[in-house]
């Protein structure tokens, strides 16, 4: 018997939530979040996490599950989520993914190959780094990480040198161990249904998300964050909407101009996700318009599951 998991992927503000929400209702299973920053606790308006009436309808795996300092990377999502996996195979119940991480989507399907994908704020921090302190300070942030990678290149090599930082980063593991790995048959067989809008629509709704998360609070979640200790360094709050409302409260730029940022960053993320999902040619997608209906869309899907 097929071990079935279903995906359900696309940009943000797509109705991932709503539609998986749906889907795991009729299917009377439970749903697992492939996405990077839901996984944290207190980071909740910012990320758009489900809303506790929709918890309570659905378990969700993997949402308020770290603190905002816990370090958290693509190798031990590719973990949690197949051991979730196999536990939810082990009830008869059919997993359903949903989540914006492509990388986090890709590694669970495929496995985590030596070929990995950039992380590009990352990659830009470690570039501004290279400018300011030079190449032998990135080498040597390299050796205290990784040495055995280190030991197998010059400092002048510099985009090596930030190539290894990059994957070790992403991944939490050496690059040259993934480059030793050879690709994995996966245990399950992955259905994948992309949501496609039309991309002035799609800016509509993500306008709309940025003004709604202002009214409920973002800008006191972001204070309370903040005032609990945790340094606005962190990696989980390195991210759209977080960093945009932390220069507002650091004074270093007006509220509207915040707000103007977070509406900007968030379209281009969202058109840097549509590129990465639009790679993989084994998405099924299904055209999305503004008069949205979750429950027509999961019935599609359910119908599909039960015809393959």
């Amino acid at each position: 018997m097929e071990r079935k998991v279903i995906a359900i992927v696309g940009p943000t503000c797509s109705g991932k939530t709503k539609i998986a929400l749906d889907l795991a209702l009729k299917i009377n299973s439970e749903i697992i979040s492939a996405d990077s920053r839901q996984i944290y606790k207190l980071l909740t308006i910012g990320t758009a996490k489900p809303t506790t009436t929709e918890l309570n309808l659905v378990k969700h795996h993997l949402i308020d599950y770290l603190l905002p300092d816990e370090h958290y990377n693509v190798s031990r999502f590719e973990i949690d989520a197949t051991k979730i996996i196999n536990q939810l195979h082990s009830n008869k119940k059919i997993p359903v993914i949903a989540g914006g991480s492509g990388l986090y989507i890709k590694a669970l399907i495929d496995g985590i190959f030596d070929k990995v994908d950039s992380d590009e704020d990352y990659r830009k921090e470690l570039l501004l780094k290279r400018e300011k302190l030079g190449n032998a300070y990135l080498y040597d942030e390299l050796r205290k990480v990784d040495p055995e990678s280190a030991s197998k290149m010059l400092p002048q090599n510099w985009k090596r040198v930030i190539r290894a930082l990059e994957v070790l980063h992403i991944t939490g593991q050496p690059i040259w161990q993934l480059q030793q790995k050879q690709n994995r048959n996966s245990l399950f067989v992955f259905y994948q249904f992309g949501l496609l809008w039309d991309r002035k629509t799609l800016y509509q709704n993500i306008d709309s998300r940025v003004d709604q998360m202002i009214s409920d609070g973002f800008i006191d979640e972001v204070k309370n964050i903040l005032k609990l200790g945790y340094s606005s360094e962190l990696n989980s709050l390195n991210t759209v909407g977080y960093k945009e409302i932390i220069s507002f409260l650091r004074n270093e730029i007006i509220f509207e101009r915040a707000v103007e940022l977070i509406k900007r960053n968030t379209r281009h993320y969202a058109k840097r996700q549509m590129t990465w999902f639009r790679k993989d040619k084994r998405i099924e997608w299904i055209d999305v318009d503004s008069h949205f209906n979750s429950d027509l869309i999961a019935n599609i899907i359910h119908k599909k599951i039960i015809e393959s």
